[in-house]
């Protein structure tokens, strides 16, 4: 009886895990470039009762009698289908259509990355304009160096007269276009676009759920989620494109998130009926003895 009152507990505990699992999923079904999560379970050892030879005469059993000790939480793993595209007033808002991720630098000069892309144009220092994120963490390029604007540009013209002018045109996010394959362009008064000979990064990895799940939809790279691929020097990924304009929602189904909470609120109170069952039946034992 001890055995289920342990087997129980465990799958309480299990389940326990697998809704505060489900409740940080619903908790950012609004936050862009999250990924769901899914519990998965296994069972715990097993203690054998009986040996396939403990017949009368020493005959091998074709079956041997063994009992579970329960079940732990073998994994949490991330999901990373892609989201709905959704339309952000942001003129520096890019989403990722395939499997790469943005590069950003930590404060403690590590790289990490994401799949949220709301970023913006800060103010450097140095008097130059910098993407970063909402954390204030710079955005890498494909060279995994800071992508950094001056404050102007130089633009060729012509005047009234037909004579050639140089003008400085101050840089701004709405003036900022980048196309699918993540080149910056700066666009002129005329409409005309200027290569700016910058490449937003994106990087891949061959197991991105092994990947360090870190606050503020960071990920950082580990042993299980493989080395870093960059996807403008490695020729043996499917290239990834952006979309400017737009935002990664996340990719959490609220209707499948109930359903699993349902469950698993079941699976705990089945669990919960089976110790007080394992209790009365203890107690049922101690009367034995009066």
């Amino acid at each position: 009886m001890m055995r289920s009152l342990w087997s129980a507990a465990s799958g309480m505990k299990a389940q326990q895990t697998n809704v505060d699992t489900i409740a940080n999923n619903l908790a950012n079904v609004n936050t862009a470039g999250y990924k769901s999560e899914k519990v998965e379970f296994k069972s715990l050892l097993y203690q054998t009762l009986q040996t396939k030879t403990t017949t009368a005469n020493g005959e091998n059993k074709p079956i041997p009698a063994q009992v579970g000790l329960g079940t732990r939480v073998a994994s949490i793993t991330s999901n990373f289908t892609t989201g709905s595209f959704l339309a952000s007033n942001n003129p520096m808002a890019f989403a990722i259509d395939g499997p790469g991720f943005f590069a950003v630098r930590g404060m403690d000069g590590e790289n990490y990355y994401t799949k949220n892309g709301d970023l913006k144009l800060v103010l450097a220092s140095d008097n130059t304009l910098t993407l970063a994120n909402n954390d204030g963490y710079m955005v890498l390029d494909d060279n995994e160096e800071a992508i950094t604007l001056p404050r102007t540009i130089e633009i060729a013209g012509t005047d009234e007269e037909g004579n050639e002018i140089v003008e400085e045109v101050e840089v701004t996010m709405s003036r900022i276009v980048v196309d699918q394959q993540g080149k910056f362009y700066f666009r002129g008064k005329d409409g005309e676009l200027n290569d700016l000979d910058i490449t937003i990064g994106l990087y891949q990895f061959n197991n991105p759920a092994g990947l360090d799940k870190l606050a503020g939809g960071l990920f950082g790279v580990t042993d299980a989620s493989g080395p870093v691929l960059n996807e403008a020097v490695n020729q043996d990924v499917r290239r990834s494109s952006l979309k400017q304009g737009y935002l990664e929602g996340s990719n959490v189904q609220v209707a499948d998130e109930m359903v699993n909470l349902i469950v698993a609120q079941r699976a705990y109170e089945m669990n919960s009926k089976a110790i007080q069952a394992t209790d009365t039946m203890m107690e049922q034992a101690n009367n034995l003895r009066r």
